[in-house]
């Protein structure tokens, strides 16, 4: 019987559990998405590295051939013009391994969700 491997307690150590061929373009995501939402909280959500801002802002995660970036729904249709050569679903978008990560891109759909979640949260305290 082998040991189970522990799961991650944090976005660190799920980042150097990733494949090693992942880890560069995670540790990428996550400073670009630290600076697009500053003071947001990093944490693990359904097992994937996380920010939050009262509600989850973004998540992401390494899968076998790409990153998956995992903005909501309301996101990946005010981007999705600019998401045309990416493979998209509702609300995920996946970044292929052997691309570049669109950093600038990353960080536009990052502020994007740090002001709809202000927004958002704005309304019901009125």
């Amino acid at each position: 019987m082998t040991a189970k491997k522990a799961r991650p307690k944090s976005i660190t150590e799920y980042i150097d559990a990733a494949p090693q061929e992942a880890q560069k373009k995670l540790r990428e995501m996550q400073a670009c998405i630290r600076k697009s939402a500053p003071g947001a909280t990093e944490s693990l959500k359904w097992g994937m590295p996380a920010f939050s801002y009262r509600r989850i802002l973004v998540t992401f995660a390494a899968h076998k051939t790409h990153i998956g970036f995992y903005p909501t729904p309301s996101a990946v249709s005010a981007f999705a013009k600019e998401l045309s050569k990416f493979v998209t679903a509702k609300g995920s978008i996946q970044f292929p391994l052997e691309k570049p990560l669109p950093l600038p891109l990353i960080r536009k759909i990052t502020a994007f969700r740090v002001r709809e979640s202000i927004e958002k949260d704005e309304k019901w305290k009125s």
